[in-house]
């Protein structure tokens, strides 16, 4: 790779996952570095802060003093953004996350896509960790990549080295607003995986139809030479890819599935299953997260991996070593024997998996489910059926108030107290307590030994994962902790 001349990069709305991943590759490149948020927190706060990168609060003209060489703009800014408006008025040079993505690394080397609904991020991060396993003993196999999370395996989001494969986690939200359509349009996979097409994002995606669309539009871009491997328990993911031009290879639990899933348990802490293949035992994987889901993500990872050349010893070594993804099932603490797991929460479908892994894990506990609706499609009542029904698999649920539920119009809009009744009527206890600080005295007084406490949401939520944990503390101050 030619080495780029450094310039003043400044990133504004540099706190989300994908742009905080991206101003520490152009970091690493050379520039320098500079970026805005108007709210920042954890992990993409703290890897900026590891980086020296440094991240000024609110957005502000003055933020682009001195002038940038280039402004990345988020794709959460509008415009009357303050930055957005200096940037036009004067002209200075901008362009997306994703398209700058394209340009300064994925040009010239092998893009090895992950997108779908559910599962990208932990996909992503099984597969790079597959690459760099296989790179002990083929080190041109080592990886770049950029994933919407902190693989805990790597301990950050993002990695580039000189070798040819960068695997990319390809999101189907909008560009920028001068760009509407998906990020992932700009990285012209090589190979592809996708694990699941549901409706989601709807605030830009008006039915299942518009996304259907998208998601097809990416397979579209997929070379002859190329390889798709796509989810086969899904028919929205069988109409996307139906029409693709490359080799398709399937994963699933069906008897149709080219990579097919039998045999799964999960005890002592680890996932176990077989991956056949072509009517033969092709693999025995095990790894140390739980859940159907998660078996379904290595067992992508596991095949476009394959597809692409990596020996079968590398992938199951790799998959027996992974660790997870950094606010995907984790424990935040564990005090007087009540245990904390915060995880992304961003859809229905989303929480059901969640919620049915832990059920694995934790077989005999009582699960509180606590949900913000936070995200774009949460926050909006389309799909409030499906959230009810996902709900009911906890034994106890309280839902916070709607995120920032001023910008979506009240007939669209999630009404949790109705949830709270629905769930409530089919025998689930369920209340509505709205913020972080009611929710922890309205249930830390209630938690006893056993107990499980799910706290799902794809943002801050005010801070209730270290909150929760310190009343605990304090109601049970000679219990140990973690």
């Amino acid at each position: 790779m030619l080495k780029k001349t450094p310039r003043h990069i400044h990133l504004s709305g540099i706190c989300g996952t994908a742009m905080a991943s991206l101003a520490g590759l152009l970091q690493l490149e050379g520039h320098r570095i500079t970026g805005s948020d108007k709210a920042a927190y954890p992990p993409m706060s703290d890897l900026l802060r590891e980086l020296g990168i440094p991240i000024m609060e609110p957005y502000a003209e003055t933020n682009l003093t001195p002038v940038p060489d280039l402004v990345v703009i988020g794709n959460a800014l509008s415009r009357g953004n303050p930055e957005v408006e200096r940037v036009l008025d004067e002209r200075i040079p901008f362009t997306s996350m994703a398209a700058l993505l394209r340009e300064e690394f994925l040009n010239g080397r092998e893009s090895l896509v992950v997108a779908g609904t559910h599962g990208k991020t932990t996909t992503t991060s099984m597969l790079a960790w597959i690459y760099q396993t296989a790179s002990h003993s083929t080190p041109k196999l080592e990886p770049s990549f950029l994933i919407g999370g902190v693989a805990e395996n790597f301990g950050t989001s993002f990695q580039l080295r000189p070798t040819r494969t960068f695997i990319v986690e390809g999101d189907e939200y909008d560009t920028a607003f001068f760009d509407k359509g998906p990020k992932f349009l700009h990285y012209f996979p090589d190979a592809l995986i996708l694990t699941h097409v549901e409706f989601d994002h709807a605030d830009i995606y008006a039915d299942l139809a518009a996304v259907k669309t998208a998601f097809k539009r990416l397979v579209n871009l997929i070379p002859r030479r190329g390889l798709i491997v796509a989810y086969d328990g899904n028919a929205n993911v069988t109409e996307c890819v139906e029409h693709a031009l490359c080799r398709v290879e399937r994963y699933g639990f069906s008897d149709g599935a080219d990579w097919q899933i039998r045999n799964m348990r999960f005890a002592d802490g680890v996932s176990r299953w077989q991956v056949w293949r072509d009517g033969s035992l092709w693999a025995e994987l095990a790894m140390q997260l739980a859940g159907e889901h998660n078996a379904l993500n290595a067992t992508a990872a596991a095949a476009l991996a394959f597809g692409c050349g990596i020996q079968k010893d590398a992938i199951v070594e790799a998959l027996r070593t992974f660790k997870s993804v950094k606010r995907r099932l984790e424990v935040r603490a564990v005090v007087g024997g009540v245990t904390v797991i915060e995880d992304f929460a961003h859809h229905p479908t989303a929480i059901r998996e969640t919620l049915r892994a832990l059920r694995a894990v934790y077989p005999a506990a009582r699960i509180w489910a606590i949900l913000e609706p936070r995200s774009n499609t949460l926050r909006r009542k389309v799909l409030e059926a499906e959230l009810v029904a996902s709900l009911r698999l906890a034994n106890r649920v309280v839902l916070a108030g709607v995120y920032q539920q001023q910008r979506v119009p009240d007939a669209e809009r999630l009404h949790p107290e109705d949830v709270v009744h629905a769930l409530n009527n089919l025998g689930t206890p369920a209340e509505l307590l709205e913020n972080a600080d009611a929710i922890v005295d309205g249930i830390a007084p209630n938690l006893v030994s056993g107990d499980v406490v799910a706290i799902l949401s794809n943002g801050g939520f005010d801070g209730i994962y270290e909150k929760l944990p310190a009343r605990l503390r304090q109601l049970f101050p000679n219990a140990s902790s973690n």
